[in-house]
């Protein structure tokens, strides 16, 4: 973004793919074929490998499905066009969306929500009976006890999540939709990594396509005159043809990702999972999530959360993610690994005791340093990309202002498309999002009737949420990145005055839509009609509902979790409720306690801001960025330094190991933009590979908990 330019290394990004002239309808039966399979087959993979190892079965379950439909329909002698593979693909998609805390739909953020009430942080914190029923039963209703999720407490926070579900898909299809009109269409933004997204399908899609037809060559006799020659009809001779790119380049690239993923899956999942189903304990090769090193590198860097996470689809995300971001990232861990030790020494990091783990001594440092420097750094952040795009967005209107001179008439930025990409006028969907979102507000006033805070739920509604809607869409657009200004809900929380538990636990419409910019962008490459996506997701959403309800219910009831046979969510959702109940401790009050007496800074949140070091973080990154701006240097660079500071190296070790290959060694020998289309494909292979592992062994323990649980 210095000096209104795109850095070059996203210039590489830009021209992957061209935007198609034609665009087609993919959605059909075979669409939701593919959503019952990708629900029953690949849902509770899912489930396990989020559970046990963090890593996402997404990239796996989508790939699977669709190249399982497309080989029955190639074999059917009814080949599916790139528009339908690119819906079934979405809609896949759309079964598996999580994240590693919650994997396998809406129903593991509710076990997380059983497990919070009775956590040995909520208990110390005094919490845990002041949790409503709305959002969790009672930590002693049999719904939690028994771990039963058909039981009547659990239906009003099965009701609530079902409608702010509906509620998300219509507000995602129309502010989303909105700013991918106002960046893509209007602003002409490059987007610079959704050619790289766009490219799954074509992997597929390439298996289809026929290679050109060889010119023939004549067959000439003997004698024949050189005019005679000239005047001869072709005949049989296959002429000699242009080089082209070999047919199934990509699909080989895929199966060899495959063939790395299952060798490495077998031995991080497969081997715990079958050992698991016989034994008391599994057994690990491969430390899950990760190795801690904490306690043997505490006598050299105290305070410093040490160690590594051994998954080799870390190295693969290091290919993909821009180099100056990987650059970013270990110059904060190496930053982190000497500033953590000095801030313990000068008596900063105070929390920490010899002997404490990751966890712990990650909470610890937070408490008295980088929860405070985070905070600073993300209000940084905000800043610099606030005002980067306010500078471009005069920029941009110069331009409109000059070409409107050229032209002599004005551009009607609310026009509605020519038909075909499947747009919708942009009134309706402004007109949509205000409704959905005037229902949200409604739904919490009910359920936190505070006068109070009715006006802040209507700001973020009107102008919080368009706004930085639109800020993410410009930063998706220019450099692939986003951000979000931290703590807007705690500030509106302190200056209403608010107290308890439920205002944190209420829908309270403060979204992000600016993903949908990137989102659209990238289904408009691959030449699908946007209203096949809408299908898509108006039948894979209640299926996905009532499937992630039923195998949710099913897993919870065989073991608890988190627990040993699920090391992922034993590490981090112990870590993830200690900063849940540090963030509720701001605004919680004991029974019979006067609310109005209590201030923030006497709780334990309160106590853990520090205004000097939230100060200097923010002077940090507006600093850091000035300098990058002043020299020229790629802006990616304070990104991934910001998202590296503070935070556990684990993962992003290899992740820079990763980089570093891509860059001096794969780029150089196939080529900077080769390698950019050959890497995501390999990825996706890899993820497919452990997903395959992952599904297979989690059928066998659902059989075995299936029978062990039978009466005969």
């Amino acid at each position: 973004m210095a000096n209104g330019k795109i850095d070059k290394e996203l210039e590489q990004y830009r021209n992957l793919l061209d935007t198609p002239t034609e665009f087609k309808h993919g959605f059909g039966w075979t669409t939701v074929a593919g959503i019952f399979f990708c629900g029953l087959i690949m849902l509770p993979g899912s489930i396990y490998l989020g559970l046990m190892t963090g890593g996402s079965l997404g990239a796996a379950a989508t790939w699977v499905t669709v190249i399982l439909f497309a080989e029955i329909s190639r074999r059917a002698m009814k080949t599916m066009n790139k528009q339908e593979l690119v819906v079934l693909l979405h809609a896949a998609g759309v079964m598996i969306a999580a994240n590693a805390m919650f994997p396998g739909g809406p129903f593991g953020h509710l076990v997380y929500r059983a497990y919070l009430v009775s956590s040995e942080a909520a208990r110390d914190a005094g919490m845990t009976n002041y949790f409503p029923t709305w959002w969790v039963p009672k930590p002693d209703s049999n719904a939690v006890l028994e771990r039963n999720f058909f039981h009547a407490d659990w239906l009003t926070p099965i009701a609530l999540i079902a409608f702010m579900a509906i509620v998300g898909l219509i507000k995602k299809y129309t502010l989303g939709y909105f700013f991918f009109r106002l960046t893509s269409d209007i602003e002409n933004l490059p987007f610079p990594f959704a050619p790289i997204a766009a490219q799954g399908a074509m992997a597929l899609a390439e298996m289809d396509e026929k290679p050109p037809e060889p010119a023939l060559r004549a067959s000439v006799p003997d004698g024949t005159s050189p005019a005679q020659k000239a005047a001869m009809p072709q005949k049989s001779e296959p002429d000699e043809v242009q080089p082209t790119k070999k047919k199934g380049s990509k699909w080989r690239l895929f199966s060899l990702g495959v063939v790395v993923g299952i060798s490495f899956g077998i031995l991080q999942v497969g081997v715990p999972a079958v050992s698991g189903i016989f034994l008391e304990k599994p057994i690990y090769l491969i430390p899950q999530p990760f190795v801690d090193t904490t306690t043997l590198t505490e006598s050299v860097l105290p305070a410093t959360p040490t160690g590594v996470a051994l998954d080799l689809g870390i190295i693969g995300i290091g290919f993909v993610i821009p180099f100056w971001a990987v650059v970013g990232t270990f110059l904060a861990i190496v930053l982190t690994l000497v500033l953590n030790p000095i801030l313990h020494h000068a008596g900063v990091l105070t929390h920490w005791q010899p002997g404490m783990n990751t966890i712990n001594t990650a909470f610890a440092n937070n408490i008295d340093f980088w929860l405070s420097f985070g905070i600073g750094a993300g209000v940084g952040i905000a800043a610099v990309s606030l005002f980067s795009t306010i500078r471009d967005v005069i920029r941009k209107s110069r331009e409109y202002k000059a070409k409107r001179g050229e032209q002599g008439a004005r551009q009607d930025l609310w026009a509605t498309p020519p038909p075909g990409r499947g747009d919708y006028p942009m009134w309706l969907a402004l007109a949509g999002y205000v409704v959905a979102s005037s229902a949200v507000v409604v739904l919490c006033y009910i359920l936190i009737p505070n006068p109070n805070l009715l006006p802040f739920m209507i700001a973020f509604v009107f102008l919080y949420n368009p706004f930085i809607s639109y800020v993410n869409a410009r930063l998706l657009g220019i450099a692939g990145q986003s951000v979000d200004i931290p703590f807007i809900k705690e500030t509106s929380f302190i200056l209403s005055g608010a107290k308890g538990i439920d205002i944190w636990l209420a829908p309270i419409p403060i979204e992000n839509y600016g993903y949908m910019a990137q989102s659209f962008r990238v289904n408009e490459l691959t030449g699908v009609n946007f209203r096949s996506l809408i299908k898509a997701d108006l039948v894979a959403l209640p299926i996905l509902f009532v499937l992630s309800g039923l195998f949710w219910a099913f897993i919870w009831y065989a073991d608890p979790i988190p627990s040993d046979a699920y090391p992922y969510a034993q590490v981090h959702w112990e870590y993830a409720s200690k900063n849940t109940v540090l963030l509720f401790s701001s605004t919680f009050v004991v029974e019979g306690e006067e609310a109005g007496k209590k201030s923030i800074l006497d709780s334990e949140f309160g106590k853990a801001l520090h205004p000097k070091v939230m100060g200097t973080g923010f002077a940090f990154t507006v600093i850091g960025f000035a300098v990058l701006t002043f020299f020229g240097l790629p802006t990616m660079l304070i990104y991934g330094f910001i998202r590296g500071l503070g935070q556990f190296p684990h993962v992003m070790v290899l992740e820079i190991i990763g980089g570093m290959l891509g860059r001096f060694y794969f780029r150089k020998k196939f080529g900077a933009k080769n390698f950019l289309r050959m890497a995501p494909t390999i990825l996706a292979g890899y993820f497919t590979g452990v997903g395959l592992i992952s599904m297979a062994t989690i059928a066998m323990k659902l059989i075995k908990e299936a029978v062990s649980s039978a009466p005969f």
